[in-house]
């Protein structure tokens, strides 16, 4: 973001759509050949923005596919048995998919990783996408593994969860359902965020929740008012969801983008008896029924005041967002407190590192100290093993 001389807000060139990437490109493609051309369009798309490193950010927010590689995982009547579709959350990547597909690889999984349309290039791309077209990639991706598997599973992380059960709704041949930080409700006034249509003409940063200075090549830091409201009539299109499938699911009790109650509720109601939750949580939920997973989520000793939406997918270990990662997120602080900001985002290895907490953005967390928003799961390695647990009980 730019100031002018008066102080004004002036959007750069990523804050514009690049008119390439707003709608599902890959209908009638086998998966192949849709990565092929949706990596073409990233690169093209990153090289007329300028980005600082081109390549590392097509590499990360491409989709992709895995195959197992334990024959013995090969189906009955298809090439594999089990094959699961991750998709990424809102203003995220596939890069977020990258340690739960090499988990279900591991676990002799077919994967297939798509992007969704408005995502992985700049911004700017999420101002006239519709929601619709996301639906459509996950239907798209769905129809490209039943070829292939017997049985069929999605997952997603926060909108991509709530894309899965969608698609789980619709879809027969979905067998079971993997559901992280699932966006099943968000805060109601974004069913108004685009009302700043009657007068963003005047004024074009009327359009932006948040202008950000977009540091990470994985995750867009800037938000527009229109992916807030397509990720409510998202939402809305759930509310008739619902099938007697085996759901796994992990949330946060401190998530600060979705209503992890929410969560807690639909889970208590699954029909499935093999259905499970894990509840990251400074105390465990009244009344928690047998299949629900209390984890501790306060990690004094590592400074880490609780989980948070943005710190269930990836471990600790994860070289870009893990415990000695080059990215932290300190974007609570930007631009209203500039000197917290700046102090936020020195090194891991910096002296000031002991001063800083870890956790969600919360009022009493951040009343704390200087707060950094968890980006890592501590308890990834236990997620793990839930995990596998869940797929080994699968009927």
């Amino acid at each position: 973001m730019n100031k002018g001389d008066g102080g004004e807000v002036r959007l750069e060139a990523r804050h514009r759509p690049s008119g390439k990437n707003f709608r599902f490109i890959g209908e009638g493609l086998p998966f192949g050949e849709y990565v092929r051309r949706t990596t073409a369009m990233l690169r093209r798309v990153h090289a007329e923005l300028g980005s600082a490193d081109p390549e590392k950010a097509v590499a990360g927010n491409a989709p992709f596919e895995l195959h197992p590689a334990a024959e013995a995982h090969r189906g009955r009547g298809k090439p594999y048995r089990r094959g699961v579709l991750l998709t990424h959350g809102l203003t995220d990547s596939p890069y977020f998919m990258r340690h739960l597909a090499a988990f279900f690889q591991r676990n002799g999984f077919r994967v297939m990783v798509p992007l969704l349309p408005g995502h992985g290039t700049q911004p700017g791309d999420l101002l006239h996408v519709r929601w619709r077209e996301w639906a459509r990639t996950v239907r798209y991706g769905a129809g490209c593994l039943a070829a292939e598997v017997d049985e069929l599973y999605l997952a997603g992380f926060s909108a991509g969860a709530a894309l899965s059960l969608l698609q789980s709704a619709q879809d027969e041949r979905v067998r079971g359902l993997f559901l992280f930080a699932p966006a099943l409700e968000i805060n109601p006034r974004a069913r108004w965020a685009n009302l700043h249509r009657l007068y963003s003409w005047l004024s074009p940063e009327s359009a932006w929740v948040g202008i950000m200075p977009d540091r990470d090549p994985y995750k867009y830091e800037s938000l527009c008012k229109n992916a807030a409201a397509q990720m409510y009539a998202l939402t809305q299109a759930l509310l008739e969801c619902g099938r007697d499938i085996p759901m796994f699911a992990a949330a946060s009790a401190d998530d600060a983008t979705v209503h992890a109650a929410a969560t807690l509720r639909f889970m208590r109601q699954a029909r499935h008896l093999h259905s499970r939750l894990v509840w990251y949580a400074a105390q465990a939920p009244q009344g928690a029924a047998p299949h629900v997973e209390w984890i501790d989520s306060v990690l004094p000793e590592q400074r880490i005041l609780g989980s948070a939406h943005t710190a269930i997918v990836l471990p600790p270990e994860d070289a870009h967002y893990g415990a000695a990662g080059d990215y932290v997120n300190c974007l609570h602080y930007y631009p209203r407190d500039m000197r917290s900001y700046g102090m936020c985002l020195a090194s891991p290895h910096n002296e000031c590192q002991g001063d800083a907490w870890q956790g969600e953005v919360t009022e009493q967390n951040l009343g704390r100290g200087l707060l950094r928003r968890l980006m890592y799961n501590p308890h990834f390695a236990a997620l793990e093993a839930s995990m596998q647990k869940f797929i080994e009980g699968l009927p």
